[in-house]
């Protein structure tokens, strides 16, 4: 009867894990129990998470988001929480909060979600619109992040490369939202391809960021919210792109070109902007785990000692 139930009891477990924490990012030693307290211990972050809907004032009146009945938002200090120890991106992430798909949890392998951001940069002109080159951009990043991720790699993180555009450039001008995709291969690219959807609003004092991170399958997925999103963020009176005063408002150094170039990497380097995501399930104990199973070891521990 024993056998029977540690059998059924497996099962369950594979059944609510999926097979890559059973076959691979288990730790050599860990027992059914293990996994048993891991399901446990994933449900409990999970339920620890603070969600919001509706509308979404951000700081210092600044802007707000009317959320459509998809998307629910995450505040800033859980927001971190999930960019460094969920998802593996090196610490000093900046994050005013995250917008999930209602329907996803954060440790799930096929979320995506959106970053909010904003950098007080001054008001960008978008004089250069219609004669970007697009093509040349794409080489500066490209070869910015080769020197970039020397330093990465030298601090023990994986190197970065910049596959190519998912999406192209393209600034709606009306609503003056400028927005791109990039792919972007993290070390050997073993867990696929990441990919780092970049939305930048315009406003009076500089530029508020939602940057959409996912796997690269899921291009057509984000695409999908692109219109929904840019519909859903407006900046409050006073600090809309329309408001900016030429006699007291200062200009940002930087036009859409600069933006679409990098000019946060020149600024913090890559640790802040290029974004990884990596399927929580690929990473199961040994990343975002690692917290866990130290609960986990911690707590086997004392119970064999009682």
């Amino acid at each position: 009867m024993k056998n029977y139930t540690t059998a059924l009891i497996a099962l369950l477990i594979c059944a609510a894990l999926p097979m890559a924490i059973a076959q691979r990012a288990v730790p050599e030693g860990a027992e059914l129990a293990d996994l048993i307290r891991l399901k446990m211990a994933m449900d409990s972050i999970e339920k620890s998470f603070t969600w919001q809907t509706g509308k979404i004032d951000l700081p210092d009146n600044l802007a707000s988001i009317e959320l459509p009945p998809n998307l629910r938002y995450l505040n800033a200090e859980q927001s971190k929480m999930v960019l460094t120890d969920f998802w593996g991106n090196p610490p000093g992430v900046n994050s005013m909060g995250m917008l999930f798909p209602t329907n996803m949890s954060p440790l799930s392998d096929s979320v995506w979600a959106f970053n909010i951001n904003f950098d007080e940069m001054g008001f960008v002109e978008d004089k250069d619109a219609d004669v970007i080159k697009y093509d040349e951009l794409l080489k500066e990043l490209q070869k910015e992040a080769k020197e970039g991720s020397k330093e990465r790699v030298s601090q023990g993180y994986e190197a970065i490369e910049i596959v190519g555009w998912a999406s192209p450039p393209y600034y709606d001008k009306s609503k003056k939202v400028l927005h791109w995709a990039k792919e972007i291969k993290f070390g050997t690219g073993e867990t696929g391809n990441t990919l780092n959807y970049d939305m930048r609003f315009l406003g009076r004092k500089g530029v508020l960021s939602l940057n959409a991170i996912s796997g690269v399958e899921q291009l057509n997925l984000i695409k999908e919210n692109i219109p929904t999103i840019t519909n859903a963020v407006a900046f409050k009176e006073g600090n809309r792109y329309a408001d900016f005063d030429s006699g007291i408002d200062k200009v940002a150094a930087w036009t859409l070109g600069g933006l679409v170039a990098g000019k946060v990497l020149a600024k913090a380097g890559f640790f802040v902007v290029i974004l990884k995501f990596i399927k929580p399930i690929l990473i199961g104990i040994a990343a975002f785990g690692s917290m866990i199973w130290r609960f986990i070891r911690n707590r086997r521990n004392t119970e064999n000692e009682q």
